[in-house]
């Protein structure tokens, strides 16, 4: 690896080169990333990856006219303390704020470069083509930072947020929602059954870890399986899988610690007042993002939440030598 400094002018404008082509790909990459959901930033970039075509057509004229037709390949990732970029696919799925975020990032850190591109040449036509695309850069810079105050006087902005909401609520809320309500309810049976039977926290605590590690990881794979995310537009079908196992694992682990306490009285008390939380919280969640009304959710979910804890209650009071 090299540092900037010993780079001759010949390697300098190579490297110049190697990155507005590297630049103009990823700008390529993030448009074909948000097209079908944000058409409005996806234009913006494709203007902005032509641009960046120019600017490497420029400098490789310049290259030509120097240095003959043949381009040494120099990486940034060869070069000590140069431009980092985080490659697209890493990204995926795609949020607005962050490709407006990596725009301006990518523009300031190629100026910059300019800048101490320029401040080391002695050569005037290489001199002014690098002020002149630290300029441009920096036109560039306010363009990506002006991007949403752009679309929202068009009202493109209000229906990429939208959009950007559906994808959330589609690849995040749903899953996650799905395993709280799984792991919150399922484990309430097999949870207090034990309780009641055994009047054991200790046992109780290990129905419950069981059940509640047992019902993340079934509800994860059956999510990450149910569909690849390519017709329904729900995202990678890996992340909603741990998403939603993860959820689950926590709506049952949740109403199970207080298990850990050694007063069967006490734990089951605060175990209880913990349910009545998490249920809660579920019902104010489909409110948010599902615009369920309150109090239907409420209905649905502590309807659903009391019939299973009875039937926990019920099985813990039957089992034989049930300590009930």
């Amino acid at each position: 690896m090299r540092s900037f400094n010993s780079l001759s002018e010949r390697e300098v404008l190579a490297l110049a080169i190697q990155n507005e082509e590297e630049d103009g790909r990823i700008y390529g990459d993030l448009a074909d990333g948000v097209r079908e959901q944000f058409p409005g930033t996806a234009a913006k970039l494709d203007m902005m990856r032509e641009e960046e075509n120019v600017h490497r057509r420029r400098l490789l004229e310049l290259f030509q006219q120097r240095f003959g037709n043949h381009v040494p390949l120099i990486r940034r990732e060869d070069v000590k303390g140069f431009v980092k970029r985080r490659a697209v696919w890493l990204m995926r799925p795609l949020g607005i704020e962050t490709i407006r975020h990596t725009a301006a990032s990518m523009e300031a850190e190629t100026r910059q470069f300019y800048d101490r591109a320029a401040a080391r040449t002695s050569d005037a036509d290489l001199r002014k083509l690098l002020g002149d695309l630290s300029n441009e850069e920096r036109n560039h810079e306010n363009m990506a930072g002006r991007m949403e105050a752009d679309q929202q006087k068009t009202g493109q902005a209000e229906e990429e947020n939208r959009v950007q909401r559906r994808l959330f609520v589609l690849q995040v809320v749903q899953p996650g929602l799905a395993g709280l309500m799984d792991g919150s309810v399922s484990t309430l049976a097999p949870l207090f059954a034990a309780a009641v039977a055994t009047h054991s926290s200790w046992d109780a605590f290990a129905v419950g870890l069981a059940a509640s590690v047992g019902a993340g990881i079934s509800m994860g794979f059956a999510e990450a399986l149910s569909d690849d995310g390519s017709l329904t537009g729900r995202g990678h079908p890996w992340l909603r899988g741990v998403v939603c196992g993860l959820m689950t694992t926590a709506g049952g682990i949740g109403h199970t610690f207080p298990f850990l306490i050694p007063k069967y009285g006490l734990a089951m008390t605060i175990a209880m007042i913990v349910v009545s939380i998490e249920l809660a919280a579920i019902a104010w969640i489909r409110k948010k993002y599902m615009d369920t009304p309150l109090l239907a959710a409420m209905f649905q979910v502590v309807l659903g939440g009391i019939l299973v804890f009875i039937a926990g209650m019920v099985i813990g009071y039957l089992v034989p030598g049930s300590a009930g």
